[in-house]
């Protein structure tokens, strides 16, 4: 078994699925179980960087609310500045902003417009990729300020939904794939 294999394993054993969360019909893959353990941790933060390590990123974009929680120590990871994208309104400077659709809904993301400078090179970070409605959005308000998509970096890929073909699978890198 791989190194890769097992600690995708190992991840899978330590999650919770949640059923009907946050809304009935939706099963929500609950992280926190990998995050109380340091070692586990620190293993998922690496393997999430690794990709990306030679690819002089100067910024990781962290999707609110779990793209912080891992988005911040893969930037830490990558000698790289983090930049949050929040839901609107919760950013306290001048923003871009961009609207998406979900598989259960839609919502907005907005960035700081001076966040990542034209030019830096950025990734995507979020735990779990599903239709990719959030991430592409997120590239979007990459572009906005003029910054470059290296790539995207996630803890999960639901891939009977299509959101690995929606953003590039060249570009998707994934931990686990359900």
């Amino acid at each position: 078994m791989s190194p890769e294999t097992s600690l995708a394993t190992e991840l899978q054993s330590r999650m919770r699925d949640v059923p009907d969360f946050p809304r009935p019909g939706i099963v929500f893959k609950d992280i926190t179980p990998v995050l109380a353990d340091p070692v586990l941790f620190q293993r998922l933060i690496h393997a999430m960087a690794e990709p990306f390590r030679e690819q002089r990123i100067t910024k990781v974009i962290g999707v609110e609310a779990r793209g912080f929680i891992l988005g911040a120590p893969v930037a830490l990871a990558l000698n790289a500045g983090f930049v949050p994208a929040r839901k609107p309104g919760k950013l306290p400077h001048r923003t871009v902003a961009e609207r998406y659709s979900l598989e259960y809904g839609s919502d907005g993301l907005e960035m700081h417009h001076d966040a990542v400078l034209s030019g830096e090179r950025a990734i995507i970070v979020d735990d779990v990729l599903a239709t990719g409605g959030t991430a592409e959005a997120t590239a979007k308000l990459l572009a906005q300020v003029g910054g470059e998509l290296v790539g995207f970096s996630f803890l999960i890929a639901l891939g009977f939904l299509d959101g690995v073909k929606r953003l590039g699978a060249q570009r998707v890198h994934s931990l686990i794939t359900l």
